[in-house]
């Protein structure tokens, strides 16, 4: 079974933007080290606590530093952008780094409104033309749109990967539909619905291209340690950098980044909030690298599933990198 990476460059408490996207480099060059598929980077706006706002920008500089594992996005929220750019940005990547880019493609707002206004007054309208809009997309990406009177330059050989994030039977019947690979966003949904949605895409998986095949991801949150309790005490990090995030709503000039594992201890937490952060934790793959192993191989077998991707924020960058590598030896 493979294993990729999602990463949102997450900014840590006391730290900066800068240092959140060398951090993501430097995850990449490890992920590569280790044996890891992928690397992706996910899309979010007018979030202080995550640096990757442009992630095919950051991804030229990954790939400039990585020479075999592939790289991509998780995900391009094309509501915002248009199908010719976006198959114009993944083709240049794949022009300069062959046979390694994907583009992964979702179409929630990554931000609060305000940051959707900014970016796309059409944001709502786009959403609506969604199929369209994907449609166009995969005409651009494999050289079918209007080919006499709109190039593509360059033209990457192979073409990137295309990926669809989602988590509903609709973008599954597209994704199959239009030829797409598709990836099920276990960490952030309500995976009761994960095998429905996954024959959804497999029963309606037409090729785009000679010889293809349906290729199905899910991506889920996991903190690997020594032991069961540091890796719990790693996770807390993040999920009280939720709590305090959901304690801010509406006010975007506070979030200050993932506290670290001390703060995270000593922040006081409401009863309604504790049984908040224990639901999340349970969703969560927190333990010693063997058990987490185990539960991603039962898992993968449950739903007959060919690759796991894994999504770790810490505060410490240490911390994280550690997690992937344990985590991979325990699955080899």
């Amino acid at each position: 079974m493979k294993l990729s990476i999602l990463d949102q460059a997450p900014v840590s408490k006391g730290s900066n933007a800068k240092a959140a996207l060398d951090n993501a480099i430097r995850l990449a060059k490890a992920g590569e080290d280790y044996g890891y598929e992928r690397f992706w980077l996910a899309e979010h706006h007018s979030m202080l606590a995550f640096a990757s706002s442009t992630p095919e920008i950051t991804l030229a500089a990954i790939g400039s530093r990585t020479s075999k594992i592939r790289v991509g996005s998780g995900a391009t929220l094309m509501p915002y952008y248009s199908p010719y750019k976006v198959a114009e940005n993944h083709h240049t990547l794949a022009t300069l780094f062959p046979d390694r880019v994907d583009l992964g493609i979702g179409r929630a707002p990554g931000g609060p409104a305000e940051a959707t206004e900014a970016l796309n007054k059409a944001y709502l309208k786009n959403v609506y033309a969604n199929k369209e809009r994907i449609s166009e997309l995969m005409g651009f990406i494999h050289h079918d749109n209007y080919a006499e009177k709109i190039k593509m330059s360059p033209q990457a050989d192979p073409a990137p990967e295309v990926w669809m994030l989602g988590t509903s039977v609709k973008s599954a019947q597209l994704a199959g539909e239009l030829g797409m690979n598709y990836c099920f966003g276990y960490f952030m949904s309500n995976a009761g619905d994960m095998k429905a949605v996954i024959d959804t895409y497999r029963e309606n998986f037409k090729p785009a291209v000679e010889g293809q095949t349906p290729q199905v991801m899910i991506t889920v949150t996991a903190f690997v340690a020594e032991t069961k309790e540091k890796a719990k005490d790693i996770a807390m990090s993040t999920l009280i950098w939720g709590v305090e995030n959901e304690r801010a709503f509406g006010q975007s000039d506070v979030d200050d980044g993932i506290p670290s594992i001390e703060d995270a201890k000593n922040f006081e937490l409401t009863e309604e909030e504790q049984g908040s952060v224990d639901r999340r934790l349970d969703s969560m793959f927190v333990g010693t690298p063997e058990n987490v192993a185990g539960r991603l191989r039962e898992l993968a077998e449950a739903y007959n599933i060919e690759e796991i991707m894994i999504s770790t924020n810490t505060h410490s960058i240490e911390d994280k990198i550690k997690s992937f590598e344990m985590l991979k030896e325990a699955m080899e």
